[in-house]
């Protein structure tokens, strides 16, 4: 990896500069997970439901509570020791209403998933609910969320707009994860990249598509218009179009919608597949919305890349994951 300083772009590889034909690079194997809303409710004092997270208590209760359940994370948890993912993504909502106690938890199943350098994590709406104390909450998992060339004492990473966006490298992949997580009206799960963010993950695409990486960009908010409801759109969806159909990218992984979705955005290379996961905890009785993880099988090809995705759900009656789906995604330039 050519590493990428924000502050002094003239200190990174030259516009010129370009790394060895992706025909060189070996395959691999990137997993995608979303959306757990891991939940810690015999912990909840009455001090905790002040304000927007007693409504999401209450929708808990009376609705989301019978339509997640961990125990499919234990599902999923055997099912990757069968699968053997190379990489994992996992595309926000952690949490569920962002409580200490849930973001300890959330901590400890990341750590089942794989180490830091295995695992890459980006926040989503519910993971920033309300305003919280970074040190009570995002600090338990800020080395799964750093680039690949920040240190992890770094006194600026108390605060999420400091990390992101991040770059990690993986064999000629490329995973760039940026927050859409911001704390927001009740009634509202709308998320922005902001104005920060987008100017950094300019420079990463740009950069990255001169070293021609396969660039996979992590979101949680869709980027496709149209995909969710207004109230909890991504409010700077166009900016991120733009950025898209200016520099590009080969792969765009979301989730918040909690049903499958597979749409497109205009690149210069042509259409990138945005691909958003359903809740990774969900039985829901609807098949477009109950668990799945996704395996992306990213592979040279003389001049570019060829993407093969395996779609793996829940069986509640078996209690595993089993492959679903498998599909090319096409020959990526």
């Amino acid at each position: 990896m050519v590493p990428i300083n924000f502050d002094n772009p003239q200190n990174s590889a030259s516009p010129s500069s370009k790394a060895d034909d992706p025909s060189s690079a070996s395959a691999i194997a990137l997993a995608h997970i979303s959306d757990p809303h891991i939940s810690c409710m015999k912990a909840i004092t009455a001090r905790d439901l002040m304000g927007k997270r007693l409504l999401g208590y209450l929708r808990w209760k009376l609705h989301r509570a019978s339509r997640h359940a961990d125990s499919v994370l234990s599902a999923l948890h055997a099912d990757l020791a069968k699968t053997k993912p190379d990489h994992i993504a996992v595309t926000g909502d952690l949490t569920h209403l962002s409580l200490s106690a849930e973001f300890e938890k959330a901590r400890q199943w990341l750590q089942s998933l794989g180490s830091p350098t295995q695992v890459t994590v980006i926040p989503g709406n519910h993971d920033t609910y309300v305003e919280t104390d970074w040190h009570q909450t995002m600090a338990h998992w800020t080395e799964y969320m750093l680039s690949d060339t920040t240190r992890e004492d770094d006194p600026n990473l108390e605060n999420k707009d400091r990390i992101f966006p991040c770059l990690r490298i993986r064999n000629r992949v490329a995973i760039i994860g940026v927050s859409t997580a911001r704390p927001c009206a009740p009634h509202l799960a709308v998320g922005s990249i902001g104005k920060r963010q987008m100017h950094h993950l300019e420079k990463i695409l740009s950069h990255t598509a001169r070293q021609n990486y396969f660039r996979v960009l992590l979101i949680h908010h869709p980027p496709v218009s149209g995909t969710v409801s207004w109230r909890k759109r991504l409010t700077d969806a166009p900016a991120l179009q733009s950025l898209l159909a200016a520099y590009g990218a080969e792969l765009v992984l979301h989730g918040h919608a909690h049903r499958s979705h597979q749409g497109h955005l205009k690149t210069p290379s042509g259409n990138v597949p945005v691909i958003g996961a359903t809740s990774i905890t969900a039985v829901d009785r609807r098949q477009d919305r109950r668990a799945r993880y996704y395996i992306y099988h990213i592979s040279p090809r003389s001049g570019g890349w060829n993407v093969r995705l395996q779609v793996r759900v829940y069986a509640p009656d078996k209690n595993r994951f089993i492959r679903e789906n498998e599909q090319q995604l096409g020959n990526q330039l």
